[in-house]
């Protein structure tokens, strides 16, 4: 039997973490004064994502697998995680721009077109709550798989 409990605890913790980065990159002033520079920034991300992952893969070795998983288990749990991320990455997706950076659409749209990297329905089609959400929905899958890939390779229990 495949218990789930560490891929829970660490979904809840990934999807806390996500909305923590948000409500940083707003005080930070990426979400209006410095929005230019937000999609450069906004890439760091990946180090406490990836990082979670590590720490899920590692805690699922050492309390359900005793120390000793396979690339396949490794891979298996990852994908669980990955799935549980992504079912809750829409709902992440709106509370961040919703309720932690509300002005970030009307600011990206403004600066986008600004420096003339958009017209305004461009921006007005890309930068929206349904357009994030579908994103993250596509996004999550994507990361997450190609993480657990990686991931499970360093965690799994090497053969001797």
């Amino acid at each position: 039997m495949f218990k789930i409990k560490t891929e829970f605890k660490w979904t809840i913790i990934f999807i806390i973490m996500s909305l923590l980065w948000i409500y940083l990159e707003k005080i930070t002033g990426l979400h209006h004064e410095y929005i230019e520079y937000q999609p450069i920034y906004t890439n760091i991300y990946a180090i406490p994502a990836i990082l979670i992952y590590v720490l899920a893969l590692k805690e699922k070795k050492q309390k359900f697998y005793n120390g000793v998983m396979s690339y396949k288990n490794a891979f298996i749990s990852g994908l669980i995680l990955t799935l549980m991320i992504s079912l809750l990455s829409p709902l992440s997706t709106y509370a961040s721009v919703e309720y932690i950076s509300p002005g970030f659409f009307n600011n990206a749209i403004e600066k986008s077109v600004e420096l003339e990297m958009m017209t305004k329905p461009e921006a007005l089609d890309y930068f929206n709550t349904q357009n994030y959400m579908l994103q993250s929905l596509m996004f999550a899958p994507v990361f997450g798989i190609v993480t657990t890939a990686i991931v499970a390779i360093f965690v799994r229990t090497k053969s001797k």
